[in-house]
């Protein structure tokens, strides 16, 4: 607090040497006297009038009256008592300025400055790991008297994790319930937290966790590292390279995580036996998208095109393309890349029922006001497929 003072004492007083410094060094040259002034003035005014008569403007009789006048009004203006031309009194303008600056420099400080609690501040101790696994721990007691709070129940699962306890994470995020069923990251978190539990296996909730979040957003990070993982600890390293190529297309290149992930690839090549080309097929659907003209009028620049791909008869989908909207017609290409399950890419079944939805969430999950097509059944490979878009879901 005190070395705070001293700062700003020398600051203020530095300030205003500069601002004074014309009052208390004052220059040196003696300042020219207002009688001084009067009599250069009506000298070149004599000048002028000299030249006038010597060019013949005017007569000798106007000469000498003109000449009259000046010498009249030359010895008015400089028969007063002399005087320097001044500023004023230097020594009240340095006081003033002095309690000025001082005034104005305390109220910026009352008003927006608080030394004290600063001080407070630096003298309180970084928060120890002690600390926090006590709010933890106040934080879990106020969540049992508060079960309903879902979203309390998600954010006491982040912390324990945070704090390795992933035991105790695991049943946070289980007491969360439905609230993360729609949220890709939060499941992805669940997946990876119960994989840890059971030493890396995800077998079983954790991988059925990954294809939901998978089915919500295909290209979650998280989602796609824990699906190629899941899949090299089963030796299955085809599907494995194929998920973390995905992924590493959306990592900025050059990237700690884009080297990182391509040195797994790279493993998985060298433990699959796996030539250095990509191992996606280019066996796959793709075609036009058409819109009706009664609906033109509904999409939004900002909604999300969907081409979705199933085994016909079945809900959950092969592959998913998500797009932002163009020009209609427009483009699509469901190939591998966009497979939601690795382990059952679109190239590995003959036929497919595909559909095209636009969303203005880009949830997988249809909604109400979503436009759509009527869901058609093409074989894989097909080419110059029409989807036209000609209904609102209700």
């Amino acid at each position: 607090m005190t070395s705070f003072l001293i700062a700003a004492f020398l600051l203020l007083v530095l300030v205003l040497l500069l601002l004074l410094r014309p009052f208390i060094f004052p220059a040196k040259v003696e300042a020219t006297s207002r009688r001084q002034m009067n009599a250069a003035i009506y000298r070149e005014e004599l000048e002028k009038l000299e030249a006038e008569r010597s060019a013949g403007s005017i007569n000798g009789a106007d000469y000498e009256i003109a000449h009259a006048e000046m010498r009249q009004r030359l010895y008015q203006d400089t028969n007063e008592e002399d005087d320097r031309s001044v500023m004023g009194s230097s020594k009240i303008t340095v006081i003033g300025l002095c309690i000025f600056v001082s005034v104005l420099s305390a109220g910026f400080y009352f008003s927006l400055g608080d030394a004290t609690r600063i001080a407070e501040q630096g003298t309180q101790q970084p928060m120890t790991q002690e600390g926090v696994e006590k709010m933890v721990t106040e934080f879990a007691a106020k969540m049992e008297k508060d079960p309903t709070n879902l979203k309390g129940w998600v954010m006491l699962a982040r912390s324990y994790r945070i704090l390795g306890r992933n035991e105790d994470a695991a049943k946070a995020y289980e007491r969360a319930g439905n609230f993360i069923d729609t949220d890709p990251q939060l499941l992805a978190d669940y997946a990876d937290v119960l994989a840890a539990n059971a030493n890396g296996n995800f077998a079983g909730k954790p991988l059925k966790l990954i294809n939901q979040a998978l089915s919500l957003d295909p290209n979650n990070l998280m989602a796609l590292w824990l699906s190629g993982t899941a899949s090299y600890t089963t030796g299955n390293y085809k599907a494995a390279v194929q998920t973390w190529e995905k992924l590493a297309q959306q990592l900025p290149p050059g990237s700690e995580e884009a080297r990182s992930i391509a040195e797994s690839i790279a493993d998985a090549r060298t433990k699959g036996g796996l030539s250095s080309k990509a191992v996606v097929s280019n066996k796959g659907i793709s075609g036009k998208i058409e819109i009706s003209a009664d609906l033109k009028s509904k999409v939004k620049s900002s909604d999300i095109v969907m081409v979705i791909a199933r085994k016909p008869g079945e809900r959950m989908p092969v592959a998913v393309l998500k797009t932002s909207i163009s020009e209609f017609p427009m483009n699509f290409a469901l190939t591998d890349a966009l497979a939601m399950n690795p382990n059952a890419p679109l190239s590995q079944i003959a036929e497919a029922s595909i559909e095209v939805r636009i969303s203005k969430t880009g949830m997988a999950k249809p909604e109400i006001g979503d436009l759509m097509s009527s869901p058609q059944t093409v074989k894989v490979g097909a080419g110059n497929v029409r989807l036209v878009i000609d209904q609102v879901r209700q």
